[in-house]
């Protein structure tokens, strides 16, 4: 049997994927807790053991694999510092790059660095940097100043180089002189307000791979998989643009948005164009990219549910809830302290699905654009800042509080657009879809090899929810 085992080192479970490529079918999946702290091997062999035994209820005993693939995002994942000129253009586009590779972004700097932006990197402890600034033939100066800094800091981390293709080579002679890790690509913003940050994205995927797996310990599971290709929400994204968009071969399903509900954070994905849909409204700012990525680090179901209540507001969980005197700040805080929980009573499961309700609302609210108007010598004027969802055809979940929600369809409904809010251009009358046997990740790291088969098999797996 020609048969594919696709592997997510998650942060907290490792999930396997078994497919069968020739009749095109998922022949088993399985999880375990991650190991990362001591030997991410044991967690894989773990959830291995249990694919087998449920591959042999099925008559395929002693399975062989012809490829074995992996993503990951254990041990915190991939994460980044992104560095630009302009906090609105270059060091957005930096960290678009950056979200789009699959990392996690812990902070933004804009302009000059000074010496206590350079200890507040050190503190952070990144895993990588990325470093931009200025358009191809424009400002160099304080990409050269940032360089400098860098250069002089001496940080023992991957610098990824995507600026102002003119400072590069004084940035190499830097770089070399101080004996840091870096290279070049091109630049995330080579003409004013237009992106180009695939380059910068591959480049920092294969950094991911080449050295960030063996500095956390991940390089261990090489000898038993062939590759790890790239960060668990790259594998997401890929395998949302390709459900989106489709091969030459395979229709995709459309314009969409993903919403992934994790324990620390929910994560935004948007497969369309979102140029405005709406007559007379033009388009400002930065160009958004097709395939869009965007993270809530306060948004999660355990690790960050505190900060979850504090952006929704108790007032807003509790109209969730339909209950006016629940303890929303002792749930939250139990969940924070307790990552690990599942919810064991009718109680537990309501609060987590309150909670998710509000984590979809904040999170697509954020990751969509809105309209603005302003006054002019010729009447007013309406301007559109960010993607336009409006029009998308589907609206599809994942995450464990989706797969295990008896109304996942009601916490999905939460994401879409609200006549309080009529500037927000949120979905309006999307289907709802879930991904219900958590393929998402595999199906990207499938889609390397076989994107035909990949999306087939999200088609028939990834189903429409009753609204």
């Amino acid at each position: 049997m020609n048969a594919y085992l696709l592997i997510d080192f998650g942060s907290t479970y490792t999930k396997l994927t078994a497919v069968d490529l020739v009749a095109e079918a998922i022949l088993g999946t399985a999880k375990s807790y991650t190991t990362v702290e001591t030997d991410i091997m044991t967690g894989y062999e773990a959830a291995l053991a249990q694919l087998r035994e449920s591959l042999a209820a099925k008559g395929l005993r002693d399975l062989e694999f012809v490829r074995k693939l992996a993503c990951s995002s254990a041990a915190g994942g991939l994460k980044m510092v992104a560095i630009g000129l302009v906090q609105e253009l270059t060091a957005e586009a930096a960290k678009r790059a950056a979200l789009g590779a699959g990392a996690r972004v812990l902070q933004v700097f804009d302009h000059d660095l000074t010496r206590r932006d350079i200890e507040k990197i050190e503190a952070l402890k990144p895993d990588m940097l990325l470093l931009a600034g200025g358009t191809d033939g424009g400002n160099q100066t304080c990409i050269l100043h940032n360089a400098k800094r860098l250069a002089e800091a001496k940080l023992p981390v991957p610098i990824v180089v995507a600026g102002n293709k003119s400072a590069e080579d004084d940035i190499e002679d830097l770089f070399k002189e101080a004996g840091l890790i870096y290279s070049i690509a091109d630049n995330v913003m080579p003409k004013l307000n237009a992106l180009n940050v695939d380059p910068a994205r591959e480049e920092i995927r294969e950094i991911f791979m080449d050295r960030i797996t063996h500095a956390k310990g991940i390089h261990t599971a090489t000898g038993m998989i062939d590759d790890i290709l790239m960060p668990t929400p790259a594998a997401v994204l890929k395998a949302a643009e390709l459900l989106g968009k489709g091969t030459d071969l395979e229709d995709g399903i459309g314009p969409l948005v993903m919403v992934d509900i994790g324990g620390a954070t929910t994560d935004v994905y948007s497969i369309c164009s979102g140029e405005p849909t709406q007559p007379g409204v033009t388009q400002k700012g930065l160009e958004e990219p097709y395939a869009k990525r965007t993270v809530e680090g306060d948004l999660g179901m355990r690790y960050s549910a505190l900060s979850l209540k504090e952006a929704a507001g108790t007032k807003r969980i509790r109209g969730y809830l339909g209950d006016d005197t629940a303890d929303v700040e002792a749930a939250c805080k139990y969940r924070s302290l307790h990552t690990a929980m599942l919810p064991q009573t009718p109680e537990d499961r309501h609060m987590d699905e309150a909670i998710a309700k509000a984590a979809v609302a904040l999170s697509v609210e954020r990751h969509a654009g809105y309209l603005e108007s302003y006054y002019t010598p010729m009447g007013v004027v309406i301007s559109q800042l960010g993607k336009d969802l409006s029009d998308i055809k589907a609206l599809i979940g994942t995450g464990g509080v989706l797969v295990a929600s008896e109304n996942p369809a009601a916490i999905l409904k939460e994401g879409l657009h609200e006549q309080e809010t009529p500037m927000s251009l949120r979905p309006k009358s999307p289907a709802f879809m879930l991904d219900q046997d958590y393929i998402l990740s595999a199906m990207g790291l499938l889609s390397q090899d076989h994107p035909d088969i990949a999306l087939r098999i999200m088609k028939r797996h990834i189903v429409t929810l009753e609204s």
